[in-house]
């Protein structure tokens, strides 16, 4: 598909687990650590999901300080519930749950107070504007200013799509997601997940491809 190998050119592949670990048993070993008081534990899964959910929520609202604000709640929401976490769940479904519904509830706060929109909420500032972690040291300048061209336009485009399909587009195209991880962030079925997914597509297409031309 066009659009997915645009996305690559743009950011590379969607991040994944690694293939060769247990995800799911190493962040529960990381968790039970926790629980018996090893005072490192905590801190090993904020560094394993902090960027991430910076870049996730970021995309979402538009505005990195308040994403900054946003992920350190999230994280104090896992901190104070770690121990009714089911070791059954996905832990990144969990966390990503978390930073989601936080970042739906600041969109809606801003619908609910006219005063700035989304586009005039991202930092005027280029530095700060710049999304995190995305720099590759190892390309030439040409290669880097392309790179970060496209990214930037990416994620201008993404900003605009509507914040339901802004929502599944980040999870699915940008943090390589599963239908069925989306689905339980987003508490809908499957075929919501995919229609949305879609529509999301089609827009961002859309939206796009006059500055392709």
């Amino acid at each position: 598909m066009v659009l997915i190998r645009f996305l690559k050119s743009a950011f590379g592949p969607p991040r994944r687990d690694e293939p060769s670990v247990d995800p799911q048993a190493e962040m529960n070993a990381l968790i039970a650590a926790h629980l018996r008081g090893d005072p490192r534990a905590f801190g090993q899964i904020v560094a394993r999901y902090q960027v991430r959910l910076l870049n996730f929520v970021y995309r979402m609202i538009g505005d990195r300080e308040r994403a900054e604000d946003l992920v350190q709640e999230a994280f104090l929401r896992v901190y104070r519930h770690l121990d009714r976490f089911d070791p059954s769940r996905k832990f990144s479904t969990w966390i990503y749950t978390i930073a989601s519904n936080l970042a739906k509830n600041e969109l809606r706060n801003r619908n609910r107070s006219p005063v700035i929109t989304l586009e005039q909420a991202r930092p005027r500032d280029e530095e700060l504007a710049r999304p995190v972690d995305f720099e590759d040291k190892g390309n030439r300048p040409d290669d880097l200013y392309e790179r970060r061209s496209l990214k930037a336009l990416v994620e201008e485009t993404v900003a605009r799509l509507a914040a339901h399909h802004r929502e599944v587009f980040v999870l699915r195209e940008l943090e390589g997601k599963s239908y069925e991880e989306i689905a339980d962030i987003m508490h809908c079925n499957l075929g919501t997940v995919k229609s949305r997914l879609n529509r999301a597509r089609q827009s961002f297409a859309e939206l796009i491809q006059p500055h392709l031309d």
